[in-house]
């Protein structure tokens, strides 16, 4: 036994080292997370606040993983996304003269386009070690289920309505890593802690307007006039952390709450541009390229009660509050970004800092979920399924191509078989997405340009029209529990130890 302790201790240790000095180059997330993650806790929902009892709890209750004791899991998601957008926008007369609107205006309708993200396996990694009867340390890593969405860059030969919006997050790639541990002070009572951070790179790639301020003798749209820019933000190391608690009165019922701290993104980026065809750029330059870049991620406050009634059944009903008011802008500050030789500009033009105006606001969300264990052709399986409701967090005046985010509603099944100390899970979750629509007229997205220095009278607004968006998630897992490593049990009424 002392030998098996020891290996198992060794096994744990390798893969959690592993997990957190590997590279996160296919946990790949940006923007919103479009639906719970991880396969036996997608499964059932995302109700896994209080029944969490392996290393799935890692991201939603770290108290829950001292009852996975020493254990090993490995899952992987393929989630494939597609959404929709049909622009509308107002277009209004502009006095010649005066570059003033005359009155008349008129909406319109633009092509549709077709987003898409490739469907990359999304994993999680992660090992746990009981190093005492009431201690389970654990380290690892994963990543949010979210889309890295690219839209064409023209649409019948024209350049694509949505190009101020976004052209492709196409080399983004961001995972959190941590570590931390679980308690049990008593027989009814699991606490748990870890600190981690969101690391890796977030790229994008849009444009933006090149036409000089007023309009005196271009059109805020003209292709001739767009700036191509990509910007890179990286490395991302963003600290951040999450507390715990799971009380169990009885066998029967379980209580669990858990709170994440926000992340705050301060990172070094690469501002790179293809300047206009327009004649005015036609000797400019680019010199320099270096930025800073910073927004915040929410805060996530969740709790759920999950019921036994039965031995072989476990439903779990949970609420959760996602802090997206933190998340108002994404600023870009230029170090140093200089234009040359624009003509009617100064010889060299200093490129103002730029902000992405968001405005989410707080969302709440609603789970229910369950598994019920049977036997089957000699092994013991668990049948799962559950479904969620979630808000928005984006008022409808902020909505855009770069996170289609409405209301959604996630149905999702999957099951496990036991294989002795392995078990092997799978699970499907369709992502029912309502649509949207931005009445032109309220849409607050500014279309930006580097070169204005003031900001225009009648701001051109990129973000109205129609929005949908759908998604497909399967998963797949494997966990090991090494033998004789279990919890203290819960005794029949609270507080026995």
């Amino acid at each position: 036994m002392q030998k098996l302790t020891n290996r198992a201790a060794l096994l744990a240790a390798a893969l959690a080292a592993g997990a957190l000095l590997s590279p996160p180059r296919d946990a790949r997330a940006a923007g919103l997370y479009f639906t719970d993650r991880g396969v036996r806790p997608l499964s059932r929902g995302g109700a896994y606040i209080a029944g969490g009892d392996d290393l799935g709890a890692i991201a939603y209750n770290p108290a829950g993983v001292y009852e996975a004791g020493s254990q090993l899991l490995v899952d992987v998601g393929l989630f494939a996304w597609r959404g929709e957008h049909t622009r509308q926008a107002i277009v209004r007369q502009l006095d010649p003269n005066t570059g003033e609107p005359t009155g008349a205006r008129f909406v319109q309708t633009m092509d549709a386009v077709t987003g898409s993200a490739p469907v990359l396996p999304i994993p999680t990694l992660a090992a746990s070690f009981k190093v005492h009867d009431r201690w389970v340390v654990w380290g690892g890593m994963w990543a949010p289920y979210a889309p890295i969405s690219s839209y064409p860059e023209q649409v019948k030969g024209e350049p694509a309505p949505q190009r101020y919006a976004l052209l492709s997050l196409e080399g983004s790639a961001l995972a959190f890593v941590g570590a931390g541990a679980a308690y049990a002070p008593s027989r009814a009572l699991r606490l748990g802690a870890s600190l981690g951070a969101l690391v890796g790179t977030f790229n994008s790639r849009v444009a933006v307007s090149g036409c000089v301020p007023e309009r005196m003798f271009c059109a805020p749209e003209d292709p001739e006039w767009d700036i191509h820019s990509e910007l890179g933000v990286g490395p991302i190391v963003a600290p951040t952390g999450q507390l715990g608690a799971l009380w169990i009165p009885s066998p029967r019922w379980r209580v669990g709450a858990a709170f994440q701290l926000p992340v705050w993104v301060r990172a070094p980026a690469t501002f790179r541009a293809r300047l206009p065809a327009a004649p005015v750029f036609e000797r400019a330059t680019q010199q320099g390229e270096d930025a800073d870049v910073s927004f915040e991620l929410p805060y996530l406050l969740r709790v759920g009660v999950e019921a036994r009634p039965v031995e072989a059944l476990r439903v779990e009903i949970g609420l959760g509050l996602e802090g997206w008011s933190l998340h108002d802008d994404i600023r870009v500050e230029p170090d140093g970004v200089v234009l040359r030789d624009v003509a009617g500009f100064p010889e060299e033009f200093r490129v103002p800092r730029v902000v992405f105006p968001r405005r989410f606001r707080n969302a709440l969300s609603a789970r229910l979920g369950g598994e019920y264990a049977v036997e089957l052709l000699g092994r013991a399986w668990d049948l799962r399924a559950g479904l969620s409701l979630e808000e928005s967090a984006v008022p409808e005046a902020y909505l855009s191509v770069l996170t289609i985010d409405t209301p959604r509603l996630t149905a999702a099944a999957g099951l496990g078989v036991h294989l002795g100390p392995w078990r092997v899970d799978a699970s499907y979750a369709h992502v029912f997405a309502a649509d949207g629509r931005v009445r032109p007229e309220d849409a607050r997205i500014p279309q930006l340009s580097p070169v204005r220095a003031n900001p225009p009278r009648s701001p051109v607004t990129i973000n109205g029209g129609a929005y949908s968006a759908r998604a497909n998630v399967v998963g797949l897992g494997v966990a090991y529990t090494f033998e004789g490593s279990g919890p203290i049990r819960p005794a029949a009424r609270a507080g026995a130890r």
